[in-house]
């Protein structure tokens, strides 16, 4: 969710999307829409946060292929880590929200770590907004924020896509640590995992290109391997996407994610009490600019003043130290 927001604002092709409420003489392709509301038709009986894990992991607006590829990585992380997080305490009317006329809505799951732990907290979320030109903005994204107890990097996934056939790709393990001060670290999480490989292969993909975000905060928080690819399947034919998304992202973001989990989270590392007061700043710093940029500009436009209060106000904890 680092950078989920910022471009629900700004487009793959660098100029603002219309958002619910105005008016744009662009068109996008339409994607079939899904009934989706907050008065879900669930059990009574069902725990409430288990129906918003539930409609979490549903990734209701989404291909096959993306879905699957999203419900794989999030089984991936709780398989691995459950033992060492906690249960999703966000209330349900955030785990699930969606504006007052319906155009735009998300989902939202946060597991903190144990304390102390190497863990903050994991980080899930979609979000579709429905463009007054006909097609929609989908969203879903992956995050983890790791503790002053490890100075390993984060771990960053989103898929962008404004059309069927436009997407933007973001898959990167986030520094924690000044690479130039700290070279054994670039060695030991980019050269030796040989990351950059990953990107090379995917920008050989027919349609796709780098993709350069225009905000400059969001470029200095990635690292040098970082796989920032735009692709269009327009020339390709219907059904050409899905086939990218199985056949070419969906097995490197799980080589990508592996590799974290190999080698960041499940890893120990010895980290100094002076080293982890520099990581916690930095650390503090980093999420609170997140919230206040990405996250506290956006969401009111998206859901309206009512809903982005209620929202923000329950995961600025996450982000505000």
């Amino acid at each position: 969710m680092a950078v989920i927001f910022r471009h629900c604002l700004f487009s793959p092709l660098s100029r603002p999307l219309p958002l619910p409420g105005s008016s744009s003489s662009s068109s996008w392709p339409s994607r079939p829409q899904i009934c989706f509301s907050s008065s879900s038709s669930a059990s009574p009986h069902m725990d409430p946060h288990d129906e918003g894990r539930k409609k979490f992991k549903d990734f209701p607006y989404v291909s096959p292929p993306h879905r699957d590829l999203m419900v794989d990585l999030v089984s991936m992380v709780e398989n691995r880590l459950d033992s060492q997080l906690l249960p999703c305490t966000l209330p349900p009317d955030v785990q699930y929200y969606q504006n007052e006329s319906g155009s735009a809505s998300a989902s939202l799951h946060i597991r903190s770590g144990h304390k102390p732990s190497k863990i903050d907290f994991i980080l899930g979320s979609w979000i579709h907004s429905e463009l007054p030109t006909g097609g929609a903005l989908n969203i879903t994204s992956l995050s983890t924020y790791l503790s002053p107890w490890t100075d390993a990097p984060n771990f960053l996934l989103e898929l962008i896509q404004s059309s069927p056939t436009l997407l933007v790709l973001i898959l990167d393990l986030p520094p924690r640590k000044d690479l130039v001060l700290y070279p054994d670290y670039l060695q030991t999480f980019y050269e030796d995992t040989q990351l950059d490989t990953r990107r090379q292969v995917l920008e050989k993909i027919p349609g796709a290109r780098s993709y350069i975000s225009s905000s400059l905060y969001i470029r200095s928080l990635v690292s040098p391997t970082a796989i920032t690819v735009r692709i269009e399947t327009e020339a390709s034919g219907p059904g050409r996407m899905e086939e990218v998304i199985k056949n070419n992202i969906d097995p490197i973001a799980k080589e990508v994610l592996g590799i974290w989990l190999d080698q960041c989270v499940c890893v120990d590392r010895a980290v100094e009490e002076t080293e982890r007061a520099d990581l916690e700043r930095r650390d503090g710093l980093v999420k609170s600019k997140t919230f206040e940029v990405d996250l506290g500009s956006s969401f009111p436009r998206l859901f309206g003043p009512e809903v982005a209060n209620r929202v923000l106000g329950s995961i600025r904890e996450y982000f505000i130290v």
